[in-house]
């Protein structure tokens, strides 16, 4: 893979995009990389409607990662006021885990949140028991804050959610 072109995702990105995300977080495919939460979720992660809400949000920037023409993975920053960002919906296509792409689209979102939101601290929350996955942004310089948030949707066993910042 040669390096990847990283920008802002239109609409017309959507639909090439999607099967990316469900294949990075669900399902089988899901297994071929380490950041999946198949073994702890069914069914979709999102579908094509959110996302095009994602990217109409003016106070919303859902980074695509692409390698030629074919999105790889991407990456959701949004501004939450008060000199604060969130990043959310990091995913790479799995067999490509591991390669450093993730790094990529972290710094890409992180100075997405300081040059677009004007940010000083972006925030991100991680399913608690993904201990594997914690470590990895705590590499990256976040740290957890104390703070655990309700899982966004209910299921049973209920999830929680770890609260992870880091200074821009």
């Amino acid at each position: 893979m040669a390096d990847p072109v990283i920008r802002t995702a239109v609409a017309t990105d959507l639909p090439r995009l999607h099967p990316v995300i469900e294949r990075a977080y669900r399902g089988d495919a899901a297994r071929a990389g380490w950041t999946h939460e198949a073994d702890l979720l069914d069914g979709e992660r999102t579908d094509l409607p959110t996302l095009a809400a994602i990217v109409a949000d003016p106070a919303t920037r859902l980074l695509v990662a692409f390698d030629g023409d074919a999105p790889i993975g991407c990456v959701q920053v949004s501004d939450h006021g008060s000199g604060t960002a969130y990043l959310g919906l990091l995913c790479i296509e799995p067999r490509l885990q591991a390669a450093g792409l993730g790094r990529q689209l972290i710094a890409a979102a992180e100075s997405a949140a300081r040059d677009t939101f004007a940010a000083h601290r972006i925030e991100m929350t991680v399913i608690e028991n993904r201990a594997e996955l914690i470590a990895y942004y705590e590499r990256r310089g976040y740290a957890r804050t104390g703070e655990r948030r309700d899982f966004p949707i209910v299921v049973e066993p209920p999830l929680f959610m770890t609260v992870l910042a880091k200074p821009l």
